[in-house]
């Protein structure tokens, strides 16, 4: 909480101090108020003088303006501070979880995030709010009205130090029981947290097995055990008012007794007793408030300290300290490859298996690359090496000749282009899409992008046409569609390298056809214009979408099983072929094996996965 504080308060330093200020103002009144209305008994309604019970009558209640005058500036410093805390902490969380790698945010979790930037917040902005407010008037109160009672009497003054000591031990007792339970609760919420996004988020697919009843009871068994825990914390914390208030009421009617013996015999006058009862009441009550403070810092503690962990986390991908990367010129006559793996290795986390295991290759520019495997063969993890979603673990990733760790990351994600597996929209409209990157992306080239991409037929049948909105997630789209209006997305901006991880999954093979001759007539325009043609990487688990490729990788559990064209890859890739007879066509078949490519037999090596792509393959 103390770092926080240090990291996000500087700014509301003077809130901070004006805000106590004032509320030490309002105790100081109220510790004054008891003596005031002492004499209001002593002097007035003891010896029946009305003018003086007017009197101090009217100075309380100017006391009492006065109080909440400074009361509600106080309160407007505490809003402040802790709103304006809350929304720096939640902005400056925001940032940073969009800095952080995949690697980090698959460590922490969506919906733990999530709880971090919402829930935790809150409890933090409640303890600054209350720390405002409340952290100076308690504990000052308490300390207060100790000293004037004692010195009203100091015999009667030690029934304060009987009852303090029995409360402290109360508090200390339910207060270490009480502390682990709220770290628990904050990791329990993260569960429900994310159940909540497993159920809403894939809420079709729960309809379409009819599990409905399995959510809702997976969701209440989080919700109970979150409920239990905080039932039995609840438990804890109810022992404390109702036994600190036993033993305020217990020291009440021992300072009534004591001071009835003591008035009897003239050592106290009645307005002194009414004044004691008065100070052991505001001591008493400002030790239940200060357990109760206790609590709420405790929690926010708690919170404070996950959020800390999210914030004093360090990427793990920088690009601190690099230069712009220069592209190669498109009339050198030895142009870099576009793209270079040289025995690249991935796993997720220290002792995991490889998910990408030292593959090599090479892809000229202009080129396809084709990537091709099995359900779990890590395509699309190493197609995330490229832009640098995630760092190779050994070995090097290269695009236009420079290792993609040298790269400005926006750059690099300027340069390459990717489509990811799953198609995201986001609120909004499809122009606010289509320009995510290049906001000064014309209509011109807005429609271009969409023609390319196969998309702008249904886009142009939209009443507002561009500015047609999208629903969060583009659920108002079909799945085809919004594979489309990301690969246009994708398109705006001329990259240099395009990825398709597996993005036309939802096309018909018509589609998805035209799609990459568009894609190839594009690259050839380029080149043609005098600049850099376009270099195509596409994972598929369809042979007809890799097969035309200019080089294909087939990756069998993370390692390259084969590497080479379309019928080289037939002739020599036991698991390649295996693919090709489970989805080509028998035509297609008998076609491939009249090719000039040599017929594999069974049991057959396979192609080693040391060899390279070569230009004009």
């Amino acid at each position: 909480m103390i770092e926080l504080l240090r990291r996000f308060g500087g700014k509301f330093r003077r809130y901070m101090v004006i805000g106590p200020a004032c509320k030490l103002i309002e105790v100081i009144f109220d510790l004054l108020t008891p003596l005031v209305i002492a004499q209001m008994i002593d002097k007035g309604i003891g010896a029946h003088d009305v003018n003086a019970v007017v009197h101090y009558g009217m100075l309380l209640g100017a006391m009492a303006v006065i109080g909440i005058s400074f009361t509600l500036v106080c309160q407007k410093m505490a809003a402040l501070t802790s709103q304006g805390m809350g929304t720096d902490i939640r902005g400056a969380l925001y940032e940073h979880i969009n800095k952080l790698s995949y690697a980090e945010l698959d460590r922490f979790g969506t919906p733990s995030l999530i709880t971090r930037i919402t829930n935790d917040v809150n409890q933090v902005q409640l303890a600054v709010a209350l720390g405002v407010r409340m952290l100076i008037r308690w504990p000052f109160l308490a300390v207060g009205s100790m000293c004037a009672a004692l010195a009203i009497d100091l015999k009667l003054g030690m029934t304060f130090l009987i009852c303090t000591p029995a409360i402290g031990l109360v508090f200390w007792f339910v207060m270490a029981r009480c502390i682990p339970y709220y770290k628990q609760l904050q990791a329990k919420l993260d569960r429900i947290a994310l159940i909540c996004r497993e159920g809403l988020s894939g809420a079709r697919v729960v309809r379409a097995f009819v599990r409905e009843n399995h959510e809702r009871e997976r969701f209440a068994q989080a919700a109970d055990d979150q409920a239990n825990t905080a039932i039995a914390v609840g438990k804890l914390s109810s022992i404390l008012n109702p036994v600190t208030f036993l033993v305020m009421n217990l020291g009440v009617c021992a300072i009534l007794w004591v001071g009835g013996i003591q008035v009897n015999v003239g050592e106290l006058t009645q307005g002194q007793v009414m004044a004691f009862v008065n100070y052991m009441t505001q001591t008493l009550t400002s030790i239940v408030y200060v357990a109760n403070l206790v609590v709420v810092f405790t929690k926010a503690s708690a919170s404070a300290s996950r959020i800390n962990e999210v914030l004093n986390c360090v990427p793990s991908i920088t690009d601190e300290g690099n230069e712009p990367v220069a592209l190669p010129e498109p009339s050198n006559a030895a142009p870099v490859p576009a793209l270079s793996l040289s025995h690249a290795s991935f796993s997720f986390g220290a002792g995991a298996a490889n998910a990408v295991n030292d593959v090599t290759l090479e892809l000229p520019l202009g080129k396809t690359l084709g990537i091709i495997g099995g359900t779990g063969s890590g395509k699309s993890t190493l197609v995330s090496l490229i832009p640098r979603l995630y760092d190779a673990s050994t070995g090097s990733v290269s695009v236009m000749g420079a290792d993609v760790r040298a790269w400005p990351l926006d750059q690099l994600r300027r340069v390459v282009a990717t489509v990811p597996q799953r198609a995201s929209l986001v609120s909004g409209t499809i122009r606010s899409n289509l320009t995510w990157r290049d906001e000064a992306a014309t209509d011109e080239e807005l429609w271009a992008a969409l023609d390319m991409a196969q998309a702008s037929e249904f886009v142009r049948n939209k009443p507002q046409g561009l500015d047609a909105p999208v629903e969060a997630g583009g659920k108002n789209f079909s799945g085809g569609q919004r594979q489309r209006l990301t690969i246009a997305r994708a398109l705006v901006g001329s990259p240099q390298i395009l990825i398709m991880d597996d993005s036309a999954s939802a096309l018909d093979f018509k589609t998805d056809a035209a799609l990459r001759h568009a894609i190839r007539e594009r690259s050839m325009r380029g080149a043609a214009k005098g600049g850099l043609p376009l270099t195509t990487v596409i994972v598929s688990q369809r042979v007809s979408t890799a097969r035309d490729a200019d080089v294909i990788c087939v990756l069998d559990h993370g390692s390259v099983a084969g590497l080479g064209t379309h019928d080289e890859l037939y002739a020599t890739c036991q698991l390649y072929r295996e693919i090709c007879q489970s989805q080509l066509r028998r035509e297609e078949l008998e076609g491939q094996r009249g090719s000039t490519a040599p017929a594999l037999a069974p049991g057959a090596p396979t192609a080693p996965a040391s060899v390279c792509a070569k230009e004009g393959c």
